[in-house]
């Protein structure tokens, strides 16, 4: 297609030359002229260098496939779609070295209870860290982006996809991709970055991602927002080089929409939650050992340190106003779940714990680490609340395993939580399915009416919310992701 269009274009610059147009009009079309002749050598000299694609093979590039987040549920569950709709499809997954494939399946086993076929084929990362944040102080964004495209250099080196898959977000690497006669599909969690952001840097608001050293000035602040809307300019121009897009909620949607230089509307698939296993968890808890959870991995935009000083706040508000209620929220327990990728996510586990005891929560909260699947699912079937604190966060797949175990969810009034899952009245006759807050004040007087409400209250909301769980199912995601990916499997069919 590129290279069909230097002919053409180079007519038109002769034309313009002969017939005076315009300086302006012919600087633009040479100039489109040099970008296009470069695509052309760039691919050229890519399908010189590259092994030929593998026939019949589709690529997933999902580098912490070890991991045991949401991101990664929806890679097996993904995987497993495949190879049960396609099996003879060659799949290929790019990830960090070190895990074999019998080492993923295990993970994908205990985390996530999705069996999945050993014969898939382990495209070793050697240069993981690239990507990670720690290894860019500074201008991070952009040069993850970049670790982005020379950590997909290296494994096209080792073996070419016909199809690649990304599920976990990293667009910058996808004119590469194309340019080496790769088609691209992806599946978009979080928009890298989002109007929101912008919004942020903009009003000089502090947040995990916008240091008070930067709202503090406001030279800083324009030359963030500057970098940022440059940022935003390149991330759109290189979504827009994917032949399939794929979001997980209607908060992202939005986004990517905004954001992707494309004219279609990104295609909408929730993302698998366990709703089947959970909503066979009895709704009636055993209120002799009363306890919240929440389940997140220990990453900073989790913002855990909210649900402590909520928690705490609660408890000190039932402490001073004495009432029949209070008993029970001071009796409560508050229990972490979730992963750690790495030391850095033990060390905020650390610190955590040390919040803990300067809040005086040392003996009422309890940290539950890497807990396999089925720990979390005997935890689930006894709590009466969940806390869930990031801001924008994009979907929430713990958020709706609370609401399949009758564990009345306690969200972040923003993102995809707000937009598709606690939505007020959207349960049966209207009925509330949770709550969702902004301050700490307002999660601290959640957590008090969950842990004090009449059990036939709690019942209700506990029902409605395992009604509007149904609705996203791992059995769902799976049909709506094959359906969207159905084109280029059929391209891929009448290729061989």
């Amino acid at each position: 297609m590129i290279i069909s269009l230097l002919p053409i274009l180079g007519l038109l610059l002769l034309i313009s030359l002969i017939k005076g147009v315009g300086a302006a009009a012919s600087i633009a079309l040479a100039a489109l002229l040099v970008l296009v002749s470069a695509a052309v050598l760039t691919s050229l000299w890519l399908r010189h260098v590259l092994p030929a694609p593998l026939k019949g093979s589709i690529g997933f590039f999902h580098p912490f496939a070890d991991s045991g987040g949401g991101g990664e549920r929806v890679l097996w569950s993904a995987v497993q779609a495949l190879q049960t709709s396609h099996p003879a499809l060659q799949v290929l997954l790019y990830c960090r070295a070190g895990a074999s494939a019998a080492d993923l399946c295990q993970i994908a086993a205990t985390s996530f209870e999705i069996p999945i076929n050993e014969n898939f084929t382990v495209v070793a990362l050697r240069k993981w860290d690239l990507i990670l944040p720690k290894t860019w102080p500074t201008w991070t964004m952009m040069l993850q982006a970049l670790g982005s495209v020379l950590l997909c250099w290296e494994g096209m080196q080792a073996a070419l996809p016909e199809v690649m898959v990304d599920t976990s977000g990293w667009a910058f690497m996808y004119p590469l991709l194309r340019l080496s006669g790769v088609r691209v599909a992806c599946y978009t969690h979080y928009p890298t970055i989002s109007t929101d952001m912008l919004r942020r840097v903009q009003t000089r608001q502090a947040a995990f991602n916008n240091s008070s050293s930067i709202t503090g000035s406001t030279l800083k602040s324009a030359a963030k927002l500057l970098y940022y809307y440059l940022f935003a300019a390149l991330y759109g121009a290189v979504g827009g080089c994917a032949n399939v897009v794929m979001v997980n909620s209607s908060w992202t949607q939005a986004h990517v929409e905004r954001l992707w230089w494309r004219l279609d509307i990104p295609r909408l698939v929730h993302p698998p939650c366990n709703t089947c296993s959970l909503s066979a968890l009895p709704l009636d808890r055993k209120l002799k050992s009363l306890y919240l959870v929440s389940l997140a991995q220990f990453r900073p935009e989790k913002n855990h340190a909210k649900q402590l000083r909520a928690f705490a706040l609660a408890r000190k508000q039932a402490a001073e106003s004495w009432t029949a209620s209070s008993g029970a929220i001071l009796a409560a327990r508050l229990k972490l779940i979730g992963s750690c990728r790495n030391l850095d996510d033990q060390n905020r586990v650390s610190q955590l714990e040390k919040m803990s005891q300067t809040l005086g929560l040392a003996e009422s909260v309890d940290f539950c680490v890497n807990a396999s699947a089925a720990e979390v699912r005997e935890l689930l079937g006894g709590a009466v609340g969940g806390l869930h604190s990031m801001v924008d966060e994009h979907f929430g797949i713990s958020i709706v395993e609370y609401m399949a175990a009758g564990v009345v969810p306690i969200v972040h009034n923003s993102g995809g939580p707000m937009m598709d899952i606690v939505v007020p009245g959207s349960g049966e006759a209207g009925d509330a399915v949770g709550y969702r807050c902004e301050s700490d004040e307002e999660y601290a007087q959640a957590i008090s009416d969950v842990l004090s409400m009449e059990q036939s209250r709690r019942l209700q909301i506990a029902a409605a919310a395992r009604r509007k769980a149904a609705t996203f199912s791992d059995r769902g995601f799976q049909a709506g992701f094959a359906s969207v990916l159905e084109p280029e499997l059929r391209r891929l069919q009448r290729m061989q």
